[in-house]
């Protein structure tokens, strides 16, 4: 229990503590003001120096693209993928049409005719003479893919053999439509160089040696797939020159380039031979060890009605030896190359073997023959339409920028799944394939990685087909044509671009 005296002492010795403590404070209140004023100045001053030693503050993550934006690739109803957003509100043709019109001018002389089309619907939101028959310019490759793709399948590959020869100590380079060769070894993840005639020279070495082989070996060449001129006579002889095309033959290498890397310049004129040639080489260098030579000259194999025995070595038989085979990339891969660098002999030959394919010759007139034929059972012929070639190099070609316009619709509808193959294959604005160095001024730029589309360049012929996710997720689908430009005016090219950037920027209600 405590008692009256001690608690007395315990108050007094609380009072004092107190007094004590608030005699301490007043003594240092000084000292936590100057505190307070250096931890202030200081924090300030300790921002602006730590990104020195710190390095600069990592920038905030972008945010998210909006849907509209996003790369198309689900616009089919294909298993796992979502069709074309038909809740999406469609864009006032009137308003498109005011959008277009002052965009669409030739810069000199010529004109465009154009057709715009709701993807889903085939409503049409603007028509500029878009029934007009148009040189159309490399547009023509839209046209050759939806043909390859339905009549030879976005899976099929071409083989390119080697056989027994029609007599001893021969071996036969049998072309078969592959004209994406490469020298080396096969390469499977590239569409050019899938196959290489290296690793069809190894396979063709090791069955010489269990066949027992010995002495010298002669290389010969078939090309007798194709048929007709390897020359299309519809082609200026200026642009073969230049190199825009070369002599079609059912096997190339680099799609009849010397150098896969440079496309422009002299091309091999006779693209199986220097194939076989190349072939040679290969088949020599693996042979060496084998104690196998190789002659150095390459010949054509005879062709039927010639008095060369028929069969391999010479036995009588309708079929060769197989001594060895590589496969090209598919159909699709090859067609999604061509359309992105507008590679005409690529499409050249796929035309051709798209003719095989349907029971034509493989010619060029068996070419045009076929892709109209094609086309008409897809029921995307339009009328007055007139081919010549198939990758659109010759001016004679006739085309509709309507016709352009259905296909890439077929192409984006997924109603044919065979055709949605192409989607890869469109040139995206400002990033790949014939679009990569354009849509970078202000008035295009924000065309962008929305716009997809196949280019088309003539001297006086420009044209644009393609499709874009417009401002409200609509797909629309366009084809822009024009004919009788002055040439050089790099204002007809930007008028195009000008044209897509708007329709993928449009709202347009």
């Amino acid at each position: 229990m405590t008692t009256s005296g001690s608690t007395d002492q315990w108050l007094g010795r609380a009072r004092q503590a107190v007094w004590s403590g608030a005699n301490g404070v007043r003594t240092s209140w000084p000292l936590v003001l100057l505190s307070a004023l250096l931890v202030a100045l200081a924090v300030p001053a300790a921002l602006l120096v730590a990104p020195g030693f710190l390095g600069p503050e990592p920038p905030a993550p972008a945010p998210p693209a909006p849907a509209w934006q996003q790369v198309p690739t689900a616009l089919s109803p294909v298993p796992g993928l979502a069709p074309p957003d038909g809740s999406a509100p469609v864009p006032l043709a009137s308003t498109v049409s005011a959008q277009l019109e002052p965009l669409l001018k030739a810069d000199g002389g010529g004109t465009f005719t154009a057709l715009v089309q709701d993807a889903l619907t085939g409503q049409v939101l603007f028509d500029r003479g878009g029934s007009e028959a148009r040189v159309p310019a490399s547009n023509m490759k839209l046209l050759a893919a939806v043909a390859a793709l339905r009549a030879l399948g976005p899976e099929h590959r071409f083989a390119t053999q080697a056989v027994a020869g029609p007599a001893p100590g021969q071996v036969v380079l049998v072309g078969g439509g592959d004209v994406l060769l490469g020298p080396g070894g096969s390469a499977p993840e590239q569409v050019m160089g899938h196959a290489g005639l290296a690793t069809l020279a190894a396979q063709a070495v090791e069955a010489l040696q269990e066949g027992g082989a010995a002495g010298e070996i002669k290389v010969l060449v078939d090309d007798s797939l194709f048929s007709g001129p390897a020359l299309n006579p519809a082609w200026a002889s200026g642009d073969v020159a230049a190199g825009e095309v070369a002599p079609v033959y059912p096997l190339a290498l680099n799609s009849a380039r010397y150098d896969p890397a440079v496309t422009t310049g002299p091309r091999p004129q006779d693209a199986a031979m220097t194939a076989a040639e190349e072939f040679a080489a290969r088949l020599r260098t693996e042979g060496a060890a084998a104690g196998l030579t190789v002659a150095a000259a390459v010949e054509r194999r005879p062709q039927a009605g010639t008095t060369a025995p028929a069969g391999p070595e010479g036995e009588g038989t309708s079929q060769p030896v197989v001594l060895g085979e590589v496969q090209s990339a598919t159909v699709a891969e090859q067609v999604n190359l061509m359309l992105q660098d507008s590679d005409n002999y690529l499409a050249e030959a796929l035309g051709r073997l798209t003719a095989l394919a349907d029971g034509l010759p493989g010619s060029s007139d068996g070419a045009t023959a076929a892709v109209g034929a094609q086309l008409a059972a897809a029921g995307l012929a339009a009328e007055g339409m007139k081919l010549v070639d198939v990758c659109g190099l010759a001016m004679g070609n006739l085309v509709p920028a309507r016709q352009f316009s259905e296909v890439v619709r077929a192409i984006t509808s997924g109603t044919d799944t065979r055709l949605r193959a192409a989607l890869d294959g469109f040139p995206v604005a400002g990033l790949s394939g014939t679009l990569d160095t354009r849509y970078g001024d202000a008035a295009t730029a924000r065309g962008a990685g929305l716009v997809r589309a196949k280019t088309g360049t003539l001297n006086t012929v420009l044209a644009l087909s393609g499709y874009v996710v417009d401002a409200d997720g609509r797909l629309l689908v366009f084809s822009f044509i024009g004919n009788g430009l002055t040439p050089g005016a790099a204002g007809n090219k930007e008028a195009l671009d000008r044209a897509a950037t708007a329709l993928a920027g449009c709202g347009c209600r």
